[in-house]
């Protein structure tokens, strides 16, 4: 029996909306091309986001390089830690990713046991690929960035970026200036992000080469409640928490009032941005019934998060499919880079009153500093003065080597100071959406059949907005004035920016299964009648219902269709 996924793929690739990457060469797992269709569906999901992200919640769009220098992601810690686990079969060299055939196997806690143990339990099954027993394997961890070299001799090494948001986070302290240096501030980023997977084998579930949307969201440290809070305070949706999870309970419909309230979910900042993803996924045409956010576990949640959330949807395939993350990382990158960088990522947070305050302060002795340290003497001083003493001396770190200051080479005095203010180092909310599983998703849960005079008629119920073509129009015939007609419909249905499609091709009802196929939500057929009282037929996909309209308001009402602003039994 064929399931869902094999007909929305084989439609997607019959009517132009994702093909293999380099088919004629045989292509290479975890590379995909959108096609014509799929690629205009495939923006106007991405023109979606940014009306909520940027038009909405103000933010602006920036565009950073998809390579990156080599101290970026020192930095940011993928060069050390953004690692599978992978194995090779002895007997047929395959390689693996061993985390995913443990789970086959049942093997518990797969993803964070030690490569030895896991080595260990996988070497009593047997390979998911030549089915032999897999005595003698290693399991080990591959770095899944992609590594090239920048200019000529290969001296500078870079890397095709992981994720977007690294761009954000190096240039933080522009985007400080840009936002008139003031917490709370964010930017967005769409854009390809790549990860050397083991073995992709979920089309387009998990790729290679991919597009991400991100919003990286500066607030300050102690203030997470979010100024626009009301807006989803009463917005009610499924939330799977670690204690539902743990207790193995379904997840539960919270308000996002109740669920910050409740401690469920940690700030308003994170529920805000929870409410907001599930109504975009709504709007852009998955299914609310197949949506559920679930809290990150202990084990899996990433050391510097303090709270992560996956907004997830069921695919009949894959089951429940992660296609956004939503987490509070603190303020771990900015300090990260900050460090390695040398670069101050903070924000200066003025008070309301000065206050005076009394500080002890370090005053490095430069005369004997001087001497000792040469023409490195500044360098120290500044480390010195930025450090905590011990009972007998300060401990630096020079050439990222330590390096022990006697207490003799600096003294400590109290005094008493005016502060005008502090530097924070701001916290990180970050909404991170994967926009390839969220057309997958669309696609999937648009999929209907059912039969239209004894024939099977497949449809995709994309809603209106993102339908790669909106309305079409059809001619009964090529002929006695009728084209032109049609024509005119167009052209004026174009001018109001949308998306028509000419068809004359076969008979009315073929044509309208082909539209009916690659989601045309509106179709228009001009007749006979039509030349007599300047009207025309307007069809609605889902329901197949036909009115008749006049020609003239045509464009108007396909825009109001198409906005929402009016129904089809409206019209």
């Amino acid at each position: 029996m064929v399931d869902v996924y094999e007909k929305v793929i084989d439609l997607s690739r019959r009517r132009g909306f994702v093909w293999p990457s380099g088919e004629i060469y045989g292509s290479v797992a975890g590379f995909i091309d959108y096609g014509p269709l799929g690629a205009m569906m495939k923006k106007k999901i991405e023109d979606i986001w940014r009306d909520f992200y940027i038009v909405r919640e103000g933010y602006y769009e920036i565009e950073c390089p998809t390579i990156g220098i080599e101290p970026i992601y020192i930095a940011s810690g993928h060069l050390k830690g953004f690692s599978d686990k992978m194995f090779q079969c002895p007997h047929c060299l395959e390689f693996f990713r061993a985390d995913h055939v443990a789970e086959e196997y049942n093997i518990p806690q797969a993803q964070t046991l030690p490569t030895d143990e896991l080595s260990e339990a996988l070497r009593k099954e047997k390979c998911t690929g030549c089915a032999k027993l897999l005595t003698g394997l290693e399991v080990f961890e591959f770095n899944l960035m992609f590594s090239t070299s920048i200019g000529p001799g290969g001296h500078r090494k870079g890397y095709l970026r992981p994720e977007t948001a690294q761009g954000i986070f190096t240039d933080f302290g522009r985007l400080l200036r840009f936002y008139r240096d003031s917490l709370p501030f964010g930017a967005v980023q769409i854009g390809r992000s790549y990860r050397n997977e083991i073995s992709p084998r979920q089309g387009m579930i998990r790729l290679r080469e991919f597009t991400q949307a991100e919003a990286e969201i500066f607030v300050h440290p102690d203030k997470k409640e979010h100024p626009n809070f009301t807006r989803y305070a009463d917005y009610a949706m499924p939330l799977f928490s670690v204690k539902h999870q743990e207790r193995g309970e379904e997840p539960v419909t919270l308000t996002m009032r109740k669920a910050v309230d409740s401690g469920v979910v940690l700030s308003e900042y994170i529920a805000y941005y929870l409410a907001l993803t599930h109504e975009f996924m709504v709007r852009i045409g998955i299914d609310a019934e197949k949506i559920r956010f679930r809290q990150h576990q202990q084990d899996e949640q990433a050391h510097y998060a303090a709270d992560c959330w996956d907004a997830e949807f069921y695919s009949s395939r894959f089951g429940w499919v992660e296609a956004v993350g939503i987490a509070d990382r603190t303020d771990y990158d900015l300090r990260a880079h900050a460090s390695v960088s040398g670069e101050k990522m903070t924000v200066f947070i003025q008070y309301k009153e000065p206050r005076l305050e009394r500080r002890k302060s370090i005053v490095p002795k430069m005369g004997v500093l001087g001497p000792r340290f040469k023409n490195r003497a500044k360098e120290v001083s500044d480390l010195i003065t930025d450090a905590t003493p011990g009972p007998d001396g300060i401990e630096i770190r020079l050439d990222d080597e330590a390096v022990f200051i006697e207490a003799d080479l600096y003294e400590i005095r109290d005094e008493e100071v005016l502060v005008r203010g502090e530097e924070v180092t701001p916290h990180v909310i970050e909404p991170s959406y994967g926009i390839d599983r969220l057309c997958y998703a669309v696609l999937e849960h648009a999929f209907y059949q059912d039969e239209v005079e004894g024939e099977t008629r497949n449809v995709l119920r994309f809603t209106p907005e993102i339908a790669p073509i909106q309305v079409a129009v059809f001619p009964l015939m090529s002929r006695d004035g009728l084209p032109e007609i049609a024509t005119g419909i167009i052209d004026a249905i174009r001018s109001y920016g949308i998306l028509a499609e000419y068809d004359d091709s076969g008979a009315i009802g073929r044509r309208y299964r082909r539209q009916d196929e690659i989601g045309t939500p509106f179709a228009i057929t001009v007749d006979y009648e039509s030349r007599d009282d300047d009207s025309a037929t307007l069809r609605e996909r889902d329901s197949m219902r036909q009115i008749r309209v006049p020609i003239k308001n045509i464009p108007s009402i396909i825009r109001q269709l198409i906005r929402g602003e009016m129904q089809f039994s409206m019209v």
